[in-house]
């Protein structure tokens, strides 16, 4: 039975590595022109959906409480889409220099352009007790920001690398991100009773839909075979996604709990989370529409397919800690507060 449950709760992560397992296998089912014709049910039709099913799912009802928090959502928003990419920009300068696959270090730099993730950010900061409406409201809004930003981000650091015209991407953007998004909003509107009642697994879909894009995008690669992937490199990458990660939540702690800063206990909680967490859902459908054709995608993908992991098993590391500090944090708050002047 445990083994069943890990299985259940970890079924993404295995789906991963079984996705490019088969790919390595069978590279012919998923490629360009073959059987899966992914050049049309990838590229459009399991992109829309995971927007649609975005859009659906996304409780934006619940935003209204968290509006007001402006410095908040500011810090948050312009450390995530303006400051950590250009600090991984910066880094990349150093290691450049080094042997690390140059494939790689520009998935490094994907990642630093990608939006907050719609749902781990928010479950962490749950878990812990911090400020959920914050959560959400910054997840929500980053993942409607990263629609414009992200796509601008990704040509302005690695340029236009793909065979596909600049106006061309972002008329795509709009027809498979944007157009679906809010569709997926509007008929929220219509079933939210339906849909709270039900708890449909809107989770599930779009990770299910974001297996076939992996899966597609890795047999390009497995069918060219030019390409090969070092194993020191990654290695090295995943030490340094690490690194990224544990570097960036400490530098929001401790931006967010010096004196005079105005953030609450809980408000800390959620900048830590929704700061350094990155979307693996909405970056590898970006990425498969601004590097359409390019053979190196799956290359640039693999950082931003171990991030996604890596917050997640680091997050739910350090949750006891992060709450037993919010709790005494608290608590020392409220005495405080009772203490006669």
């Amino acid at each position: 039975m445990g083994l069943l449950a890990t299985v259940r709760k970890e079924w993404f992560i295995i789906g991963i590595v079984l996705v490019i397992l088969s790919a390595k296998l069978q590279p012919s089912v998923g490629v360009r022109g073959g059987p899966l014709k992914p050049e049309i049910s990838v590229a459009y039709v399991a992109v829309s959906l995971i927007f649609f099913n975005s859009g659906l799912s996304l409780k934006t009802e619940e935003l209204t409480s968290a509006l007001l928090h402006v410095r908040l959502h500011l810090f948050v928003q312009s450390f995530t889409l303006v400051f950590f990419p250009l600090v991984v920009w910066l880094l990349l300068k150093v290691l450049a220099l080094t042997a690390i696959d140059q494939w790689l270090l520009r998935g490094l730099q994907t990642v630093s352009c990608m939006p907050p993730p719609v749902s781990s950010a928010v479950i962490l900061t749950k878990a812990v007790g911090g400020n959920e409406a914050a959560a959400i409201f910054n997840s929500a809004f980053g993942s409607f920001l990263g629609i414009i930003v992200t796509p601008v981000l990704l040509l302005l650091f690695l340029g236009s690398s793909s065979s596909v015209p600049f106006s061309s991407i972002f008329s795509q953007l709009f027809m498979t991100v944007v157009v679906p998004l809010v569709l997926g909003q509007v008929c929220r509107g219509f079933l939210r009773e339906y849909l709270e009642r039900r708890k449909l697994p809107f989770g599930a879909v779009s990770s299910g839909v974001l297996l076939m894009i992996i899966y597609t995008t890795f047999c390009d690669t497995f069918s060219n075979p030019h390409i090969e992937l070092d194993p020191t490199s990654l290695l090295l990458v995943v030490l340094i996604i690490f690194f990224i990660q544990l570097s960036f939540m400490l530098l929001t702690f401790a931006f967010s709990t010096r004196s005079g800063s105005g953030f609450s206990p809980a408000d800390t909680v959620a900048i830590v989370f929704c700061s350094t967490h990155k979307s693996l859902t909405l970056g590898i459908p970006m990425l498969k529409i601004v590097f359409e054709g390019y053979e190196h995608l799956s290359l640039i993908s693999v950082p931003l397919l171990i991030y996604h992991p890596a917050q997640i098993l680091l997050g739910s590391v350090l949750v006891p800690t992060i709450r037993s500090w919010m709790t005494s944090q608290q608590k020392a708050l409220k005495l405080s507060t009772l203490q006669p002047v």
